[in-house]
């Protein structure tokens, strides 16, 4: 039977109108989000508009929900986009990158662009938009920039940037002001008094080996009754002022944007690899904590200073990790008594937090690793070691301390927060949990509860175990996410009565908002008229960074599912074995032992037979043979398909001679 097609309903009185942000998600999904709600724009609905345009809507009830109906466009949020210059003679056409802008643009016959950059059918191009759509005309754009053929870019990745919107260049104005900047420590260290002179205090810088910018350093050692531990981490508001070109570009982006196959820094590459990078046997500008710590690891006190340092040495963290296995010596043995200082205090204030009620998410990061020209070779499986966790609880440490501090001063800044999860939404890892034999006696009514303690149970108890990796995702989705609040309301994962981001000020803005009211209450200015405008706009700022961090993770992990499926075009027909990561009603998502690369196993590869589904147990039964797919069974799949500018990968059932067990 025709399916009725959907009308916008027709009533005499002029209706009220609401006024929203327009969104599209990379689906084709659209959605106006209004101080009254998020509605979805309803069929036909979508009019003239575009992604990110700030547009004005009637709301009609359609079978009882209430859709959105653009009336009117307010403001434009695009002005130029990528595309790819296609020929329509004698028109020429530019088709977004970004899957959200649903127009294409037409290239008029007389405009002189084409020729004049040199611009071929397929070539990827920078368009500026002439015309905007309207009911009775059609977009217009001209070029502006020959990118690039399309045949020698990666246009799954450049397709993906242009859908999320991400800056891959820094205004002209941000570059010139960073060029302008230089170092002089000795300078600095004349004209303010109050800066600390610890560059003769041993300190060092521990990353991946292949980090590029070391925005923080560490230094430790005993004390008579305990420790002391330092860390530093790069003074850029020493170079970034408030409401200067590189702070307002800095704030637009909020935070670098880690691809798989670049990074979308924040701030210029002259602050972030140059001025801020703490290189070693370099001076450099720093924001250091000093923290004094019993012998049981509590931290007794803490101060902070703008500083001066000078970092001993650059290690890896399988460097590091070496050392303390005893397979590699340290640098010189003041290193290797640094190191095992920090090892120490990790263990114990790891011990600490767990007392307290901190809750540990085993996470594995499974990374694509690429050739030089973007083609993907293999994948790098990583996991916390102890060189990784020592310089996360040295982070943890400095981000309380800092925290505490203006919290106990009542500052406004950009606090990390962690709301308490909703009983409603733990409640539906109870079943699947049970499911996989991880609760025992009365846990569930705990873990329902929130109880910190009954979730780590259960984690600790899953450790190992098939279907443990799926548990601890299970308790991580139920977990409310992490925001930016303007004020201090503590932080239920870490336990901690107060938190902050302090630590990475040059790839995210709230640190840098952290730095200057941490400088401002050391010089008693917290009430100046630079702490009064960035308090007034904190709400904003806060919300903004909150929502560009998400658009930032989601972006990563796209990029990754892009290489991944990538990787994997070339094994379409092999076997793999694996593990149920998740069910839905119309199959299965697979995780791969090897590379923990994640695949739907789609319900109609499982047999000719019918399947029911039951969303409280996550799981699929045979309707014929009463077989149950849950989280957690072995599988043996084959790579069925991949779809590589979507990042997905299929997979059907194998009888594999690496057969997988139940």
């Amino acid at each position: 039977m025709a399916r009725r097609r959907e009308k916008i309903p027709h009533r005499k009185k002029a209706r009220q109108l609401l006024t929203g942000t327009f969104r599209v998600v990379r689906s084709g999904q659209a959605s106006v989000e209004t101080p009254e709600g998020v509605f979805r724009v309803g069929r036909g609905g979508s009019n003239e508009a575009m992604h990110g345009d700030t547009v004005e809507v009637s709301i009609s009830n359609f079978r009882g929900e209430l859709l959105a109906y653009v009336q009117h466009v307010s403001v434009r949020a695009t002005a130029t986009f990528l595309g790819r210059y296609e020929l329509a003679n004698p028109l020429g056409v530019v088709v977004p990158l970004d899957g959200r802008l649903n127009h294409d643009f037409f290239v008029l016959p007389e405009d002189p662009a084409p020729a004049r950059l040199g611009v071929h059918e397929g070539d990827i191009v920078s368009a500026r938009i002439v015309e905007y759509p309207t009911r009775k005309s059609a977009a217009v754009a001209t070029i502006e920039r020959r990118v690039g053929a399309g045949d020698q870019l990666d246009l799954p990745i450049e397709a993906l940037i242009a859908s999320y919107g991400l800056p891959t260049e820094f205004m002209p104005a941000t570059l010139a002001a960073a060029d302008a900047l230089s170092l002089d420590v000795e300078g600095t260290l004349a004209a303010e008094p109050d800066r600390a002179d610890l560059r003769g205090l041993l300190a060092i810088t521990v990353d991946p080996a292949d980090a590029r910018d070391f925005d923080d350093a560490v230094g430790a050692a005993r004390t008579a009754d305990g420790f002391e531990l330092w860390v530093h981490i790069a003074d850029v508001s020493s170079y970034v002022h408030w409401g200067d070109a590189i702070d307002n570009e800095a704030k637009q982006r909020t935070c670098s944007v880690y691809l798989v196959d670049r990074v979308l820094p924040m701030l210029p590459e002259r602050l972030c690899n140059e001025l801020c990078s703490l290189k070693p046997h370099e001076d450099r500008l720093a924001m250091s904590v000093r923290m004094r710590l019993d012998a049981r690891g509590r931290i007794v006190s803490a101060e902070a200073n703008p500083s001066a340092i000078r970092s001993s040495a650059r290690l890896s963290y399988d460097e590091v990790d070496a050392m303390l296995a005893g397979d590699a010596p340290a640098p010189t043995p003041e290193i290797g008594e640094l190191i095992a200082v920090l090892d120490e205090i990790r263990a114990l204030r790891d011990a600490l937090r767990r007392e307290r009620g901190a809750i540990e998410f085993e996470t594995v990061e499974a990374r694509v690793i690429l050739a030089e020209d973007g083609t993907p070779t293999g994948v790098s499986v990583r996991s916390k070691t102890r060189a990784t966790s020592l310089i996360e609880e040295a982070m943890l440490a400095a981000n309380e301390s800092v925290a505490a501090m203006l919290a106990d001063a009542d500052a406004e800044s950009a606090y990390r927060v962690h709301e308490f999860p909703s009983p409603d939404d733990l409640k539906t890892t109870i079943l699947p949990l049970k499911e996989l034999g991880l609760i025992e006696g009365d846990e569930a009514a705990a873990l329902i509860a929130g109880d910190p303690f009954a979730t780590t149970a259960v984690l600790e108890r899953a450790k190992g175990v098939s279907g443990g990796e799926l548990a601890s995702a299970l308790l991580l989705r139920a977990q409310k996410r992490a925001i930016y609040l303007p004020r201090n309301e503590g932080h239920y994962a870490l336990a901690a009565p107060a938190y902050c981001h302090f630590t990475s000020p040059i790839r995210r803005y709230p640190d840098l908002i952290v730095h200057r009211t941490l400088k401002a209450l050391l010089a008693g200015r917290l009430s100046s008229r630079e702490q009064a405008e960035i308090r007034a706009q904190l709400p904003q700022i806060c919300r903004s960074c909150s929502d560009q961090e998400r658009e930032a993770d989601a972006a990563s992990r796209d990029s990754h599912d892009i290489k991944m499926a990538e990787l994997y075009a070339g094994r379409i027909g092999e076997c793999f074995p694996g593990v149920v990561g998740g069910v839905v009603e119309y199959g299965l998502f697979v995780v791969l032992d090897d590379t923990h690369a994640e695949g739907l196993l789609p319900v109609r590869a499982l047999g000719d037979e019918w399947f029911s589904y039951d969303e409280q147990r996550l799981t699929l039964t045979s309707e014929s043979t009463g077989a149950v797919w849950r989280p957690g069974k072995r599988v043996a799949v084959r790579i069925a398909s991949v779809d590589i500018p979507r990042g997905r990968i299929d997979f059907t059932l194998a009888g594999c001679s690496k057969s997988a067990h139940n």
